[in-house]
């Protein structure tokens, strides 16, 4: 199991993309997402108090549901909508990567914590890649709409404030509750769109139930729970150096699923991003 559990934990969340795109086809992407996290809440809520878990004080829910709007609310539905204005989703993986970069540079900036030059070209070549991979797409005929390329920049920036924010106030937190209650302020924000501009749109298919069960079931709690497993187990090295295989797994899936083919501007471009990310987050580079 600890050889197993890093590779099926990035295997299962680069799956994430691919509920985006099938998801959005039956629902309207808030809506989708309101109803994954409201369920998500209830079962982590109730998994922590069979487990016996540590009760979060006030201070520390209100943290948690802080940490939520970026790492959840503005993330995942940044994803979920650029899916569903069209943007591929291997692309949409690949753009969702650059989150350490953004995450190093604001660190930089707001930790005071030092970047380095390897640090630097990796940031330089992760961006350098994507923009390979979008221009490439964008003239092959995919929808690379700016709407789609704003909601990737609010889910980047999301995911990138929050685990700022976690790193600096996460502190101790129980990590069953702190993520329920992560889901909690998260199913709040989004329910207002999904209400108001959404008017709820969730059409009960196979597809879209599935969908919905995978969400909840593989990436809002197994996943989760396997990445709890690995972190007491002190192997989270492991995950860190998996998770640059998410983009490149999404791509594959997406390949098969939806016929989504990578010319070899984009090959080299996912090449040169994944090795961008590497060299920007990675422990061993150097200060300087």
């Amino acid at each position: 199991m600890r050889r197993l559990a890093p590779g099926l934990f990035v295997v299962l969340w680069s799956t994430g993309f691919i509920v985006a795109r099938y998801s959005t086809r039956d629902a309207g992407p808030l809506t989708f997402l309101a109803l994954r996290t409201a369920i998500a809440a209830l079962l982590l809520f109730g998994l922590a108090r069979l487990t016996g878990e540590t009760r979060l004080s006030r201070a520390q829910a209100g943290g948690q549901m802080t940490a939520g709007l970026g790492l959840h609310a503005m993330y995942l539905g940044g994803v979920f909508v650029a899916i569903d204005l069209g943007l591929p989703s291997g692309v949409s993986a690949l753009i969702a990567a650059l989150h350490p970069v953004v995450t190093t540079v604001g660190a930089r900036v707001w930790l005071g914590e030092p970047i380095g030059a390897r640090r630097s070209f990796g940031i330089a070549l992760g961006a350098a890649g994507v923009v390979a991979v979008v221009v490439e797409r964008g003239n092959a005929g995919d929808e690379v709409s700016v709407g789609a390329l704003v909601g990737m920049a609010v889910a980047v920036t999301g995911i990138a404030a929050g685990t700022l924010w976690q790193r600096r106030m996460g502190g101790d937190v129980p990590l069953l509750g702190g993520t329920a209650w992560q889901y909690v302020a998260t199913t709040v924000v989004l329910f207002v769109p999904a209400l108001g501009v959404e008017r709820l749109d969730f059409t009960a298919t196979v597809r879209s139930v599935a969908s919905l069960a995978w969400a909840v079931g593989v990436l809002s709690v197994a996943a989760i729970l396997t990445m709890l497993w690995l972190l007491k187990r002190q192997v989270a090295s492991s995950v860190s150096s998996l998770f640059f295989l998410t983009p490149a797994l999404s791509a594959v899936q997406a390949s098969v699923l939806f016929d989504e083919r990578l010319g070899v501007l984009s090959l080299v471009g996912f090449a040169a991003a994944t090795v961008g990310v590497w060299l920007a987050t990675s422990r061993g580079a150097p200060v300087g």
